[in-house]
């Protein structure tokens, strides 16, 4: 039975775990839902409720992205590695993908504090949205020093988690225009950025999981 990973179209989570796979070339099937809907099968294998969950041959679950990011590495170590053996470039792939993920977590809070309409806290929003400028802003300046150093890639000179992160990032913002507005203006703000997810994000492992909003059905906030 090969491995089953529950995701959902927009997560950037899961997206990070779908591209991981693909590079190294793991069999999985990928099941789709929405984990705050009442039909979601999600709490069956993560008490946290929250996608993606990784389903293994004999039926037991590995979950949050970064863990099973981790866990591909080590179960599978003759496969294409997208963490580094060197401790400073695993510590800097490892912030930047922290940063980035900030950043996934701000837009997702925004996101749901709009939603709530009259009751919205600005508030609240100011913050989210402080994070969210903020964390792109220091991504957009890995990238400028990788491009200034003469890198295709930001750590090492190797395609890593870090890059899985970081075009995951624009394509969640490039995604999320058109729902909350352009929060970050980053494609006008940060050139080297642009140059950079157009071309790491054109490999078909990257092109082929492009983020697809869901239409919630149920009332979530």
């Amino acid at each position: 039975m090969p491995l089953t990973l529950i995701s959902a179209t927009p997560s950037p989570y899961a997206r990070k775990v779908r591209i991981s796979l693909a590079l190294k070339g793991i069999p999985f099937t990928l099941q789709n839902e929405i984990p705050w809907e009442s039909s979601t099968k999600t709490p069956n294998y993560n008490p946290l409720e929250q996608l993606p969950v990784l389903i293994l041959e004999d039926g037991s679950a590995v979950y949050d992205s970064h863990f099973i990011l981790d866990y591909i590495e080590l179960k599978y170590p003759s496969k294409l590695p997208l963490i580094s053996a060197d401790v400073d470039e695993k510590l800097l792939a490892k912030q930047i993908e922290l940063v980035c993920d900030g950043v996934y977590d701000a837009i997702g809070r925004y996101f749901f504090e709009k939603a709530r309409g009259e009751k919205a806290s600005p508030e609240w929003e100011s913050r989210q949205l402080r994070k969210i400028v903020g964390g792109t802003k220091a991504v957009a300046e890995w990238v400028k020093a990788a491009k200034e150093r003469g890198d295709e890639y930001l750590v090492g000179n190797q395609l890593s988690i870090a890059d899985l992160a970081v075009v995951t990032l624009c394509g969640m913002l490039t995604m999320t225009e058109s729902i909350v507005g352009d929060l970050t203006q980053w494609k006008g703000k940060y050139p080297e950025m642009v140059e950079y997810e157009k071309k790491v994000g054109a490999r078909k492992e990257f092109s082929e999981t492009s983020p697809v909003m869901f239409d919630l059905q149920e009332r979530v906030v």
